[in-house]
């Protein structure tokens, strides 16, 4: 893994950090007081490269919460934060299916 200040990262408008959450897999995005949210709308929303590698720095020193930070792109209408591309609208929404429970998969032959 390298580490947030050796990552390739160019900040060309609205954006935040996003990761997926350790516990259950969830989409969680770095708050914009600190810590992890599950809410676009309460997340760090940065406009600089600078900014955004000081996110993802503090992202890496709490690796144990979260797994695959990286900076994303949002748009920001009428006052409201929305996933800046297809990707990110996909992870916003969720599952799209329920997998079977261990133990429900049948194999055959």
């Amino acid at each position: 893994m390298t580490s947030p200040s050796q990552q390739k990262l160019r900040v060309v408008g609205p954006t935040v950090v996003t990761a997926n959450r350790l516990s259950d897999g969830k989409v969680i995005y770095r708050a914009a007081k600190q810590g992890w949210t599950t809410r676009l709308d309460a997340a760090a929303v940065v406009t600089t490269t600078e900014a955004a590698r000081e996110l993802l720095t503090a992202a890496a020193r709490e690796e144990i919460a979260a797994v695959g930070a990286y900076a994303a792109p949002v748009e920001i209408r009428d006052g409201r934060i929305e996933p800046g591309n297809l990707r990110e609208r996909i992870r916003a929404a969720g599952p799209t299916f329920e997998l079977p429970a261990t133990g429900e998969l049948s194999h055959s032959n």
